[in-house]
């Protein structure tokens, strides 16, 4: 089935998805790019590694060998004698523990010297919420940003705080961020809203060298139609997170015209 949206799809922005979406996303642009930087250039894939901790992390248990071993030793010493049942009765909870997140994404390389020219980021829920994800990105952010690396930031996610940028004075639903090593602090902000479709822009190289564009419209689109994921989307439902009032009113109208969502619905249910 066809993509059927003019820029992005925010069912893809479910949490369920946009993990897969993310590796999806920084393996096709790969993809793209490297026959067309090629012999110059190389688009190599990297990993960000990192823990959270706290309210950012997983809510699982592990139990430590030592005490388990300790309990089984105290347990076969009492095995005959009687236990009084406690007047108070235990509550079960869950206790927060580390969860290793890796992030992926891309550096595009000089071949003869190997350095790092471009970092691409497409950014995740974590990037975007407090806790070491986003603190984890943001210094990765901060050491490019203070170097000659140009960085583009892909940020096509609704929820979330976006990243810092100065001189941006509208609300939209998705960024693009291309920053030049040579023009910092000055970059260069595609900022567009769901029914728009998503701009391409100019991938950042060596000053002179021929800039090929990043078409992440066809991209997408390539991604969707491969993965099959009309069959696992459920069109009558409202995306996760929820739309704008405006934005719901849309999306509705498109559905129904598609024909992905019966006539005279009205609003999706929740």
């Amino acid at each position: 089935m066809s993509y059927n949206f003019p820029g992005m799809n925010p069912y893809l922005e479910a949490p369920v998805l946009w993990q897969k979406i993310h590796k999806r996303a920084i393996v096709a642009i790969a993809d793209s790019l490297s026959p067309q930087l090629r012999p110059k250039y190389i688009v190599d894939i990297e990993e960000r590694v990192y823990q959270t901790s706290g309210e950012d992390s997983l809510l699982v248990g592990i139990p430590d060998v030592a005490v388990q071993r300790q309990n089984n030793a105290i347990n076969s010493q009492t095995a005959h004698v009687a236990i009084v049942s406690p007047k108070t009765q235990a509550v079960k909870v869950t206790v927060p523990i580390p969860e290793t997140i890796t992030e992926s994404y891309l550096e595009v390389r000089e071949v003869a010297t190997r350095e790092v020219v471009t970092v691409i980021e497409i950014l995740s829920p974590k990037n975007k919420r407090s806790g070491e994800g986003r603190r984890a990105y943001e210094r990765k952010r901060q050491r490019v940003l203070r170097s000659f690396t140009n960085l583009v930031e892909i940020d096509l996610l609704r929820d979330g705080k976006p990243m810092l940028v100065f001189g941006d004075g509208t609300q939209n639903d998705y960024r693009i961020l291309v920053s030049k090593g040579e023009s910092r602090p000055q970059a260069d902000l595609y900022a567009f809203n769901l029914p728009e479709v998503i701009p391409s822009f100019p991938l950042p190289l060596r000053n002179g060298d021929s800039e090929p564009l990043v078409d992440l419209q066809t991209i997408l689109s390539g991604i969707y139609e491969r993965a099959g994921y009309e069959l696992v989307i459920d069109y009558n439902q409202q995306p996760i997170p929820k739309l704008s009032e405006a934005n719901a009113v849309w999306l509705d109208a498109l559905l129904q015209d598609r024909g992905l969502r019966p006539k005279g619905t009205g609003k999706p249910r929740c």
